[in-house]
This record gives structure tokens, sequence and C-alpha cells, in this order.
């Protein structure tokens, strides 16, 4: 019997597999983006794996703010003596001059050891050049550096008070530096030159390095495990080549993660499209059923033979998906080369396309059984006389087969929720929004038909009585439409509001920063001097913060050594927050970017006169990750002196503003004496003097530093445009789902309108009048479909920017409300397209298909 139901099913299929194709199809577009997105990860991660050794340049990295203590290198000396190999790098930021052109630029400046890097080697132009770095004073530069200051391979480049040859370019090196370079380009000069820029003075910011290469076999993470204690003591970070690896993965995987659910959204969105494209299938061939009915079939075999049929149609689209997708992972390298710090290798991932292929085709499969369950009530006696078709499908709310399918689609989504989504919170609240947009679209719906039949008046216009009549009618199409284009809507909005909210945090901050330039390792004698030259030429000093360096030493008289750090996200005292240097400002009064979210500020008294418990205010940030609130006291280990303080106030920060910002505000009689260094805000009033300036401070003052924030704000303002086309992209890709599944909406009541139609004609309807029928039909649809969209994006956006980003959520209406409107416009378009089966039929064609 099995056997004749799948040959039954090929021969009955001849006549409308092109059409159950084309529903099918509202489902390949989502399984192109999963195969895409999980493919490409894991093309990521798998290079990550490969290279995570060549990325680092070790085994394991030892950093640390300042210099390694006498404890620490006989460490390092130690583990030598058991066949550990160390190379070392200084890294610095430092004014790059070519005396040749006069070019100034900003760099970060890499001190290296003769043996560095043990893994991956550095890829020069000319090639082959990189053993000339340990012949003498040369450096080796990205070839930004050279651009910017319109120099060449041989021309000397000075750093603070030291004088290098530039001898070969960097196309690849451990660490590549991607979107960092376009901060400052790197500058690879010897070890052993470092001393002689005479940079590393007092609070200069600097990170030190040291790359460790174990013996072969011995693995890096139980290697440090019994020595981490004492290396944390030191406040020394480590990392081994097993933990980057896997910092890496986790956010690649994130990313794939957020954009992987896109992918879930316009999955479950071609699934509406597959149920609506296959009701129409099904009013095609209640004839046929009945037929087959009447020939001795019963119905669980009528339903059989087209669930075959729905299956392999479904399989095929998802495998049209998959491919595209796998199309897509090819190109994905191409786009994206500026972001990623490594080589991706391309290849298939079998495992992805595998699950593209089963998500897609469950989907299609589980979607489609839902109105392929109404052929059961198809009855012989259909062949004699015709019932409409609304009447044939209809099924009873307490038909058990029913309820089983509407269970297991809810359980279909939560499932691939659950496989997508970070935490199972989260994927529950993605599967209860996804329910509530279905819900409240499925009520639009209902209200659109209410309203309909509510508000209809015999004076209106015949043409448009027609047309808001057919909202209402038996077998008419308005939960459909309404869900289809409601859900596309929502997606595209959503996508859009959460890019505006996102990338506005950065222009808006942006646009209200006060300077245009920033100098910083300014010592204390050099302050006066710095400030007369800005002021000197007409500019003007926007701010000049005093910056000391400090760590943590206790908290409520609980030693840091005494404490159970944890990582970060976890409840407790976070890790990287307890044991990192802090640099911190003094002042009597919050800055612009600051406002006071709890607590109080400085207190005037304490203000003016020092106390033996000093006043700070912390960013709320950190006061989390400190575990810490308001009246706490935290011990300050000042250059060797313990400060004791107590927290008076919480503040919020807006970090993207360029400006000076600090994690630790102090009342300025606390730190009054501490040896300190300032950087200066400034803002040039004619940009063309900006590099002028930049180079006069330079030349009086070498070991300051200099950023030029328009170039800084250029830089982001590429890397948004960057974002603002990938997220442009999602949500045209979006909207691309939603086409197919419009049009599948529509031809789920085709019949009912060339029925419709032909009537019409029949009694004497032009062909504008039905035209103008439609257009008010699905202008009526189009509204409520995009206005109840524009609602749930907004909803949507609030949340995900709110709970996920964490940031404050804007509605950008105009442009929601614009694309709404473009949503009504298309469908109008469709449904017009689709009329045209009603002005090519003919009444007698009409009749004999009743």
């Amino acid at each position: 019997m099995s056997r004749s139901i799948w040959s039954l099913a090929w021969r009955e299929s001849r006549t409308a597999r092109r059409r159950l194709l084309l529903y099918m199809s509202s489902i390949s577009l989502g399984v192109a983006a999963l195969v895409a997105i999980d493919s490409f990860s894991s093309n990521i991660i798998q290079s990550v794996k490969d290279q995570s050794r060549a990325l680092m340049g070790g085994d394991i990295q030892f950093n640390s703010s300042k210099p390694f203590s006498p404890t620490v290198d006989s460490v390092f000396d130690s583990l030598a003596r058991r066949g550990l190999s160390f190379a070392r790098v200084t890294t610095f930021p430092s004014m790059a001059v070519v005396p040749r052109t006069s070019g100034t630029r900003f760099a970060q400046v890499r001190g290296v050891t003769d043996n560095y890097p043990f893994y991956g080697g550095v890829v020069t132009d000319p090639a082959g050049a990189w053993p000339l770095l340990t012949k003498g004073a040369n450096a080796i530069v990205d070839p930004s550096l050279l651009t910017s200051l319109n120099a060449r391979v041989g021309d000397t480049l000075k750093l603070g008070f030291g004088t290098f040859t530039i001898v070969a370019t960097i196309k690849d090196a451990p660490g590549a530096a991607g979107i960092a370079e376009m901060l400052g380009p790197r500058i690879f000069i010897p070890a052993r030159y470092v001393a002689e820029t005479q940079l590393l003075v007092f609070g200069s910011t600097a990170d030190r390095s040291v790359l460790a290469k174990l013996p072969p076999g011995v693995d890096p993470d139980k290697f440090i495990k019994p020595l981490k204690k004492g290396f944390d003591e030191q406040q020394v970070r480590v990392r081994t080549v097993t933990q980057t690896e896997m910092q890496t993965s986790e956010a690649i995987e994130n990313l794939s993660d957020f954009i992987g659910i896109v992918g879930l959204v316009a999955l479950l969105l071609g699934g509406i499209g597959v149920a609506s494209g296959v009701r129409a299938f099904v009013a095609r061939k209640i004839d046929t059923v009945a037929v087959l009915r009447c020939l001795g079939a019963s119905s669980g075999q009528v339903l059989a033979i087209y669930v075959v049929q729905a299956a392999a149609m479904g399989l095929i689209g998802a495998a049209a998906g998959a491919a595209l997708g796998v199309a897509v992972q090819f190109l994905l390298p191409y786009a994206l080369t500026d972001f990623l710090p490594i080589d991706v290798k391309v290849t298939l991932v079998p495992s992805a396309v595998l699950t593209g292929l089963a998500v897609g085709g469950w989907i299609a499969l589980i979607f489609a059984l839902r109105p392929l369950l109404a052929l059961r009530n198809v009855s012989p006696l259909q062949t004699l006389r015709r019932d409409t078709d609304a009447d044939v499908l209809r099924m009873r709310w307490t038909d058990a087969p029913r309820i089983v399918v509407d269970l297991a689609m809810v359980l279909s989504v939560v499932g691939i929720a659950l496989s997508r989504a970070q935490t199972t919170r989260q994927a529950f609240a993605m599967s209860a929004a996804t329910g509530a947009a279905i819900f409240a679209l499925a009520a639009s719906a209902a209200l659109l038909s209410w309203a309909a039949r509510k508000g209809l008046r015999t004076r209106w216009p015949y043409v448009v009585r027609q047309g808001v009549a057919n909202l209402y009618r038996p077998g008419n199409q308005t939960r459909a439409v309404t869900l289809a284009l409601g859900f596309g809507a929502f997606l595209v909005s959503t996508l859009f509001l959460v890019q505006s909210n996102l990338l506005r945090r950065f222009t808006t901050a942006a646009a209200e920063s006060r300077g245009n330039v920033v100098f910083f390792d300014v010592q204390q004698d050099q302050a006066a001097g710095v400030d007369s030259i800005v002021r000197g030429r007409g500019n003007d000093v926007v701010q000049l913060a005093p910056v000391v360096t400090m760590r943590i030493s206790a908290i409520n008289g609980k030693s840091v050594s005494e404490m159970t750090p944890v990582r970060r996200g976890q409840p407790g005292r976070a890790s990287w927050a307890i044991r990192r240097e802090f640099r911190s400002t003094y002042r009597d009064k919050p800055a612009s970017s600051e406002t006071i979210v709890a607590g109080k500020w400085f207190s005037d008294s304490s203000v003016k006169f020092a106390r033996d418990t000093g006043e700070i205010s912390l960013e709320e940030g950190i006061a989390k990750e400190l575990n810490v609130k308001l009246n706490d006291v935290i011990t300050w280990n000042v250059q060797g002196v313990q400060i004791p303080t107590r927290i008076t106030s919480l503040r919020k920060v807006v970090w993207t503003r360029f400006e000076p910002n600090f994690f630790v505000v102090f009342a300025p009689p606390v730190l009054k004496g501490a040896p300190n260094q300032y950087v200066l805000l400034a803002q040039v009033k004619d940009p063309a003097n900006l590099a002028l300036l930049q180079r006069a401070v330079v030349n009086r003052f070498p070991n300051v530093s200099s950023i030029d924030l328009t170039a800084i704000k250029r830089t982001v303002d590429r890397i948004v445009a960057r974002a603002s086309l990938a997220i442009r992209f999602m949500a045209l890709f979006s909207l691309a789902v939603a086409i197919p599944v419009l049009f599948s909406a529509v031809s789920a009541t085709r019949r009912e309108r060339v029925r419709e139609g032909v009537l019409l004609k029949t009694l004497g309807a032009t062909r504008g009048q039905i035209a103008r029928i439609l257009l008010a039909e699905y202008s009526l649809l189009g509204l409520m479909g995009g206005l109840t969209g524009m609602l749930l994006s907004i909803a949507g956006g609030w949340a995900v920017v709110r709970f996920m980003f964490k940031t404050p959520f804007s509605p950008a209406l105009v442009p929601v409300a614009g694309i709404a409107l473009v949503i009504v416009a298309l469908t109008l378009l469709i449904g017009l397209l689709a009329g045209r089966d009603v002005f090519r039929e003919t009444p007698i064609a009409a009749l004999r298909d009743a």
C-alpha cells in the first residue's frame, strides 16, 4: 500500500509541482541564512584553532602595565632553566615623525626581542625583511603609516628621542591589527632601542608582554595552573593559547547566534508563507480529493499522498536554500576581511548543511501539515454538490490531529530557539515574543474584519463597499495577509530600529564631543608648557585632567588577596576589575559627559579639606563589577601609599564621547600631592592647523602623544557605515523573504477572488471597477498589517536594545512609518498582480471550474 501511495503521489503531483514548489520556496532564504552563518562561524572557529598560536605568537602570554618585578623575572629565569623560551614585547603609544615630510602621526610602537614571534611568521614588503629589524635601529611599519605621513621605505622615523630607519612594511603579523590599525598604525622596533626613545617615563601608558614557548607536548593550561596564583599576586595577567582560542570562538559564536536569530525569524516567516500557500494548494485539490474518495481512497490515504508531496517539495525548497547559503558562505570572507584577525579557510561544513536541510524541511512540513489536515473533511459528495472552500476546509477547534500539529509547531519554535539562543531564559523569551507577535497580528486581523463589518456605510461608493466587504466575507484573506504582511514589517522595522539606536550612540556622542585633539602622557612639569602652546596658537583648552595610577588594595577591610574573584558576568567581584590598574582623576564637579545616578557629589567640606577617609565617585558599571555600593570603603594602593576612601556617589558615563572619562573620580584633597601626569583635551578652531599643533608639541615634548579625534571620528564613521550596510542587508533579506510569503497568502483565496470577479463581470462590472475593488481591499489590508507590524517593531526594538544591548531606546517613528508605507505599496502591487487572474478568467471557464 505504501508503494502505491508513493506512486500515486508522484503521478498526481505532475499538475501542481511548480506551484507547490513556489509555496515551499518561502523557507529557502531562511534556510540560506542559517546555513551561511553556521558554516562560516564554524570555518572561523576552526581557523582560530588552527592559527591560535600564530595569533598570539606563543603558548602563554604574561601581561603587565608596569615593569615586571624582580620576583616575576626570577620566575621566568627558573622556567627558562626548565626548557621554556621567552620573547618580550613592549607596546606603547608615540607620535611618529618623518623629518623629510614633516608628517606627524599617532602610532602604536612595539619593541620586540630578536626571537619574536615563536609561532607564525611576519610577512613584510619587501619579502623576507623581518630579520633586518635586528640589524640596528630599524623600524618595520604598517603601510597606512607611510600613506598618512607621505613617507617611503628608507625614510628616517623619529619616535620620542630615538631615530630609526624604515626598512619595510608589514603585510601580516601575530595579533593582526584589523580595525585597531585605524586608530594607530603599528611600528615594530628592536626591544634594545626602546630606552633610546625615552618615552617610558613615570605614568606612561605602556603594556609589557612576555611570550612563552613550551616544550613539545606540554599542555599550556595544566602547566600554568600551579603558577597562576603567584602571578596574580604580582598583578601579572596570564593568558594561554587555549583561552585566547576560547574567547575568540565565544565572541564569534555570540555574533553568529545574534544574526542566526534573524535567520530563525525569517524561517518562521517562511513557515507562515508555506501554510498560506499550501492552503491555496489544498483549495485547488478539493475536486481531485473528492474523486479519489469516490474511487475508494480513505481520508488517511488521501492525506498521506499530499503530505508526501509537501514533504518532497519542502525538502527541495530547503535544499535550494542550503545551496544558496553555501554560496553566501564562500562570499563572506571578502566582505569581512577588515574585521577578522585571522585568515579564514572556507570549507564546506556538512553538519551545517544537514542541519539547515533538517530544520527547513521540518518547518515546511509542520506548517504545511496544518492546512493539509483539512483534506480529511472532503466528502465523496463534493463531486455532485460543491460547497464553498471555506466550508469544506473548516476544522473544529477540538479536532485532535489539529491540536497535535499546533502543539508540534509550538514545540518546534521553542526547540529551534533553544538551539540558537545563548540561555534557556533567552530562548523562552524569544519564543514567547514570537507567539505574542503572531497573536497580536491575528487579533489585528480580527479587529479589521469586525471594524469592516460594523463600519460599512451604504453611502460609500460601490467599489469601496465591495472592497471593504471582502475583509469579512466567508473565505476572506484578512488573517493570512495581515499575518504575513505584519510579520514581515515587524522583522524589517525591528532591524532598522536596533541599527538606528545602536549606531546613534556613537554618532551622537561624537557630535557632542567638545574637543578635537587630546594630548596624553603629559608630565607634571610639562602641563603648563603644553597648555601655553595650545592657547598661544589661538585654540581652547577644554579640559586638563590629572591622572593618577593606582590599584585596589582592600574593599571593606578585606584585602584583594583574600577575595575569591569571579569571571565577568558572574555574581561576585570580577577578577579583571579588582586586579586592574586604575587611571583615576580628581576634580570638584562632574564632567559634562557624566550624570549622578545614585548618592550625592562630594560635599563642600570634602572638596576643601582632607579627611582620614576621602570621598570618591564610581562609574555605575565598575561598581557593579566590583560588587560595591554607596558607603562601602575601598582602600587604594597609590604608588605604595594606602588611601582609604568611601563611595558617596555613582555616575553614568557616556564613554562614546571623545573626552577623558574615568572609572573613579576622587575629591581633590585626597590625591593632592600624589605623583601624576595629565591629559589635555583641546579644541583647534581651524582643523587645518591641527597637524601643525601636534608637531609643535612633539618637537618640544617628544614623550607627549596626541590623537587627532577627527580621524577617530572618521574611523567610527567608517565602522558605522559598514555596520549599517550589514544591517540594511539583513533588512533587505527579510523583505525578500516577505515577498514570496505575501504571494502565498494572497494565493490562498485565489479561487474565491476569481469567482467573485467573474460574477461581477457577468453582472456588468468593468475591469476598472474590479481593480478599484481590489485596491480598496488591499489598501486596508496593507495599512492594518503595516501599522501592526510597526507597533510590534517598536516593542520588539525596545526589548532588544534595552535588555540585550542595555542601552536607552528611542523610536525612529518617521523612518519606521516609511517602511510601513513601503510594505503597503508592496501589498498593493502583489494584490493587483495576483488579481490578473480575475481579469483573464472568462465567465464560462469559471462556471465550468465551479
